[in-house]
């Protein structure tokens, strides 16, 4: 489907680093893009680099004296706790603001590439950083680079843009800073927040006449599950909403690997999610789509595989699941990290589900948070709740 994909790149980027025992390891962007160049995804998209977001474009979502705080820390390196640096989320770096600025510049160069059609889709596997918020750091996340694209793109004139987020972790930073701007649609699939952080994402965070979209699912759901639920809310929302562009955050720590969180997805699960998003986007957003990374800490066996996929899939040359990672990737895996890496980019997996319209059941789980979900916002999209 695709015509035009650009990767945003800078080796720069690795260096969003918050110390050798922190679980955001920048490994992980190292062996996606290794990965994604050894199989030969590489090939099938434009590279192009990214200059730091300047500090009038950070400020179309944070506060100027947060930036002023981010940029102390930075050229000390000394805890600033007011900015929410510091703490075992976000310790305190020297060059913490430059890199999370360049992190910005990414999804900002995304955000433009995509606008002035120099490329049909763009991706930064180095953002995603939904939690930050106005004036403090927060969730591993120092300023927030999908938030930025999207204020970027409503400056420009986009009058609809939605922003769909696929982490485990409730994408709240985002939400926040558009909670009341109709014209931006957020819409996130996440761990219940009574058992994850950051607890918020509960259905009735509903924003300004449904612009904000919630479905809080319960730990332990798998494959099945999640597919319906992804199936029961964001195609039909996306469909009545119409955006002009299509943003959207992959964080792949719903993984059943993944070690902060206890969603059980596969990655071939993970992998039919980025199918069904490009298709939405070429539906509802005539193609244009921005596409970010985001959490994810199973550095070895989930992210670079993951995302490798997510590239291809941007690039519109989805990988078989069969094919084997590549000798020269496992050993710079295997030296990097000391793990056995992957064999093959799948789990092995042939996800199913059955959609809404065979009926729901109240006694399940996932159905009633499915129809929480709806139940709160559809009415106001003017979609009926019931399947």
């Amino acid at each position: 489907m695709s015509r035009t994909a650009r990767v945003i790149w800078d080796d720069a980027l690795t260096a969003y680093n918050f110390g050798p025992s922190h679980p955001l390891a920048p490994v992980r962007v190292e062996l996606t893009m290794a990965l994604a160049r050894e199989l030969g995804v590489l090939d099938k998209v434009e590279l192009a680099g990214c200059v730091p977001a300047s500090d009038d474009e950070l400020a179309m979502v944070h506060k100027r004296g947060y930036i002023e705080a981010v940029k102390g820390v930075s050229a000390t390196g000394a805890p600033d706790l007011s900015a929410g640096l510091g703490t075992t989320d976000n310790p305190a770096f020297a060059g913490v603001h430059e890199v999370s600025a360049l992190i910005a510049g990414a999804s900002l160069a995304a955000a433009r590439a995509v606008w002035e059609g120099t490329a049909e889709h763009a991706v930064n596997v180095a953002g995603g950083l939904h939690h930050a918020m106005p004036s403090t750091a927060s969730g591993f996340c120092v300023y927030n680079d999908p938030a930025l694209a999207i204020a970027w793109l409503l400056a420009q004139g986009v009058s609809r843009v939605a922003y769909v987020d696929v982490d485990v972790h409730h994408g709240d930073g985002v939400q926040a800073m558009f909670y009341d701007d109709p014209r931006v649609l957020t819409i996130s699939l996440h761990e219940s927040p009574r058992t994850l952080f950051p607890g918020t994402g509960f259905p009735s965070e509903t924003g300004a006449d449904g612009s904000a979209v919630n479905v809080a699912l319960p730990a332990g759901c798998g494959d099945t599950g999640w597919l319906r639920a992804f199936d029961a809310v964001v195609p039909p929302l996306l469909r009545e909403f119409r955006p002009e562009i299509l943003v959207t955050q992959h964080g792949c720590d719903s993984h059943a690997l993944d070690p902060l969180a206890n969603l059980m997805l596969s990655l071939d699960a993970q992998r039919a999610s980025y199918a069904a998003l490009h298709r939405l986007a070429h539906e509802t957003a005539g193609g244009r789509w921005i596409v970010t990374g985001g959490g994810g800490y199973e550095l070895v066996q989930v992210v670079p595989r993951a995302w490798t996929h997510l590239i291809a899939e941007v690039a519109g040359h989805p990988l078989d699941p069969a094919t084997p990672t590549g000798q020269a990737w496992r050993t710079m895996a295997r030296e990097r990290t000391g793990e056995l890496p992957p064999l093959t980019m799948t789990d092995g997996r042939s996800p199913e589900f059955r959609d809404l319209s065979h009926g729901y059941d109240p006694a399940d789980p996932i159905d009633r948070a499915i129809m929480a979900t709806r139940n709160a916002v559809f009415p106001l999209h003017g979609l009926d709740p019931m399947p």
